[in-house]
């Protein structure tokens, strides 16, 4: 009879342990949603202030088109990448290289360099990158807390059979590195 009882509270201190792990594999999941929400924002934020940025450096660089195409045609590109984080890098990556040779321009360009129009984009621009940078730290951090759940034991067994696999991190370059554009030569 001892052994029954004794059998029986394990197996009910598993099921206990099981559900418990479960709910906060949830939770993780969760918050690993809600940091993306919070990245997709900022990405968003940055796309809106881009048109702004190209309509200003077009007035001073009127023969500079194919940078500005190519900027605006990444921030679309960029735009309709929604979903899944793998998605979304490469896309990503390839406005923030444009970025950084539209931004590069304003050297070339003293007239622009000295437009506050510009210059109050750009500082937007560089305090909404620091702003995708945070958010960008603070989902990567969320992954790797729920990555280590999924793979570690005892916790790895609930996640496989729940169907929690591992998530992706979201890799991505700064189009402004410490508050300034990258020299060009001229």
């Amino acid at each position: 009879m001892q052994l029954a009882g004794v059998l029986v509270a394990a197996v009910v201190l598993l099921l206990v342990v099981g559900v418990i792990s479960y709910n906060r594999f949830v939770d993780q999941r969760q918050l690993i949603d809600n940091s993306w929400s919070n990245v997709d924002t900022e990405l968003r934020r940055r796309y809106d202030l881009i048109p702004n940025l190209v309509r200003t450096v077009q007035g001073y660089a009127t023969h500079e088109r194919t940078t500005l195409d190519t900027v605006v045609r990444a921030r679309n590109d960029a735009v309709a990448s929604v979903g899944a984080v793998a998605d979304q890098e490469g896309p990503e990556q390839v406005l923030v290289q444009s970025l950084r040779t539209l931004l590069a321009l304003s050297e070339a360009y003293p007239d622009l360099k000295a437009d506050t129009q510009f210059l109050e984009l750009q500082e937007e621009l560089a305090v909404t990158e620091d702003r995708i940078q945070a958010a960008r730290r603070l989902f990567n951090g969320n992954v790797r807390d729920y990555n280590q759940r999924v793979q570690s034991v005892p916790s790895n067994l609930i996640a496989a059979i729940s169907g929690f696999d591992r998530r992706e991190y979201f890799e991505l370059d700064p189009a402004i590195r410490d508050g300034e554009p990258p020299r060009v030569a001229t």
